[in-house]
């Protein structure tokens, strides 16, 4: 049996006390420390957390009095208040030592409060939610984001004890328990400087043969699957520090964002190295796509462009020589604030698997007006680098360490690079 471990979990006891009990012990008895915080904001709670709700509305600003009558007339501050003070609470336990998971259970308020709390803990800490939200696409966004948080889907509401709902719980609670147990928690420490590496299929054997080239090179390498939300969470790990530098080979975030693809990472992709100045070295790959699978509008606006269908959610579709130079406007004028090194290189021969010679998705024309363009809005064009390779090949992984290398020793050079500690 692995040592005590403490485990926050995140409950309104107004409406779901019974259940919450049954949690509680089943903690309890696998032998570990359940810490109960209960945020009822409707009504008395028929019994006290271990960390009560009068507690958590102070914390947050707000008498219990005044949270139970905004919740009536102004739900959103209620439950903001609940949030913040229930956060501040949980951050102390951490820094205590006293917690090492959270669970939150219930329905759509207590999945939305759970998960607040989660986003604010360090990368690494079990963070798990069972709620029959799990699932629900319009909201799953908002509850996960970029953060690395456990959604257990219960389909059942936690509501009222019963066989089945018994059976999710469980499940629930063996999965924290499990977490806690085998964690290695958020003191995660490196040896040798990290850097991200920006990747999808369409690029994986350039990405895959440059994780062992940069791993030759001294460095750890980290992979962020470029699908709107990893290169998202990419970016917030630059700013909390937790790269020395980037190889950002795909780039495409960029021109989804513009055209509303599926994979948009939102509207701040590339400034995070941008404005940290840590050394970065950009491809194209995914410039050449715009992903709308499952969109039926935006795949009958580009029917007569050429459609590369890998399945029922993933159609790609070729972006024109007018979208490239739009793209190129946005990333030249981010990449003229860059406060570090970085180098842009332009494989000659085609951006991804897809845009091969002798294939449909193949379009010279259009990457050609990118590069013109981009060149043309550069404050210093020099730093792009065309050769005479295909994206989707060793060689041009070669080139593009290579020219990462470089960047790395001139920065190395201007500041010393600190082990990191993220």
């Amino acid at each position: 049996m692995a040592s005590k471990k403490g485990i926050v979990i995140v409950c309104n006891l107004d409406t779901r006390g019974e259940d919450i009990v049954f949690v509680k012990r089943l903690i309890a008895d696998r032998g570990h420390d359940p810490i109960l915080l209960d945020f009822s904001m409707e009504e008395a709670p028929p019994f006290p957390g271990d960390i009560r709700t009068e507690d958590v509305a102070l914390r947050g600003g707000l008498p219990i009095e005044v949270v139970r009558e905004k919740y009536r007339s102004d739900r959103d501050t209620a439950t903001n208040n609940q949030i913040a003070g229930a956060a501040q609470i949980v951050d102390d336990l951490v820094k205590q030592g006293r917690v090492h998971g959270i669970i939150g259970i219930g329905g759509g308020t207590a999945t939305l409060v759970a998960t607040s709390i989660m986003k604010r803990l360090p990368f690494g800490m079990p963070k798990l939610m069972a709620s029959p939200m799990a699932a629900h696409p319009a909201y799953i966004d908002s509850y996960v984001g970029t953060r690395d948080i456990t959604m257990h889907h219960t389909v059942l509401d936690i509501v009222k004890m019963n066989p089945l709902l018994k059976a999710q719980i469980i499940n629930a609670v063996g999965a924290i328990c499990g977490m806690v147990e085998m964690t290695q928690g958020p003191n995660i420490r490196f040896d040798k400087p990290c850097v991200a590496v920006s990747s999808f299929g369409f690029a994986e054997m350039a990405v895959q043969t440059a994780l062992g080239m940069l791993e030759q090179a001294g460095f750890t390498p980290i992979v962020c699957h470029a699908q709107g939300k990893g290169d998202k969470a990419m970016e917030e790990m630059i700013r909390d520090g937790a790269f020395h530098g980037v190889l950002d080979i795909c780039i495409g975030g960029v021109i989804e964002h513009l055209f509303k693809g599926n994979r948009d990472p939102g509207p701040d992709r590339l400034m995070a190295a941008v404005e940290t100045g840590i050394p970065m070295v950009l491809a194209p790959c995914g410039l050449d796509i715009l992903s709308y699978g499952g969109r039926a509008d935006m795949l009958e606006r580009t029917k007569d462009r050429v459609q590369y269908v890998q399945d029922a959610l993933r159609v790609q579709v070729r972006t024109t020589a007018d979208e490239l130079r739009q793209a190129a406007d946005v990333i030249a004028s981010r990449l003229n604030r860059a406060k570090g090194e970085w180098s842009f290189v332009i494989p000659r021969k085609g951006w991804s698997s897809l845009d091969k010679e002798g294939r449909p998705m193949h379009d010279p024309i259009a990457d050609a007006a990118f590069v013109a363009r981009l060149k043309q809005e550069l404050v210093d064009p020099q730093r792009v680098k065309e050769v005479d390779l295909h994206l989707y090949t060793p060689e041009f992984a070669r080139v593009a360490v290579d020219e990462f290398l470089r960047l790395f020793e001139a920065a190395r050079a201007r500041a010393p690079i600190l082990e990191m500690q993220p």
